[in-house]
């Protein structure tokens, strides 16, 4: 995976535990970019190329941690975003509502080091999934801009065989098709055509 993988938004409000967590990070070969509250990672969320990956503290000053992932989620249309909740929360309700507001993964504190190391790799492979698969779909969309087919009805004049376009002007069939589609034409003599106009 690029660097842009490897990046890690932090964001807690806990000095100790997030120099705990830079440390763990950088050690397991991760570039971090931490945060002290909500909003300095909203504003690390928004720039123009931010870490894909987050590991994000409920509670926080400013913002908390489930305001960020809704207004992430409002806003990333077509980006891969994977974020990890971490908190003291730990209750069944606590664990949907961090779900339910756009957040990927949820680990209560005191958290296990490599359980989160784990969880992290899985978030490094669903970015790599989904930035492939949007790739593909732009790769499909540019394919499906590019085929060009004929279809409804044509107005063809029935002695020159001329076609009526869509300026309304008049041109031959060959010229017609190869405008409209992917066609070319190369030019030949059929048997009757042949034998009318170049008798033995």
């Amino acid at each position: 995976m690029g660097t842009t993988g490897k990046r890690v938004l932090i964001a807690e409000d806990n000095e100790t535990s997030r120099l705990i967590l830079q440390s763990l990070l950088a050690k397991w070969g991760y570039e971090v970019v931490a945060t002290r509250d909500g909003a300095e990672a909203w504003a690390v969320l928004q720039s123009e190329n931010p870490p894909r990956l987050a590991i994000m503290d409920w509670m926080m000053p400013e913002m908390d941690g489930a305001e960020v992932c809704r207004r992430l989620r409002e806003v990333s249309a077509g980006q891969p975003f994977y974020v990890i909740i971490l908190t003291a929360l730990g209750r069944k309700e606590d664990i949907v509502s961090g779900l339910e507001a756009g957040a990927d993964d949820y680990l209560t504190k005191p958290f296990n080091r490599e359980e989160l190391r784990a969880r992290l790799q899985v978030g490094e492979r669903v970015i790599a999934l989904q930035t492939a698969l949007a790739q593909r779909a732009q790769e499909l969309e540019e394919a499906i801009a590019h085929i060009r087919t004929l279809q409804g009805i044509l107005p063809i004049c029935m002695h020159c065989h001329r076609i009526r376009n869509d300026e309304q002007s008049w041109q031959k069939v060959e010229h017609y098709i190869e405008a409209h589609s992917n066609a070319q034409f190369s030019h030949g003599l059929c048997p009757e055509c042949l034998e009318k106009y170049y008798p033995e």
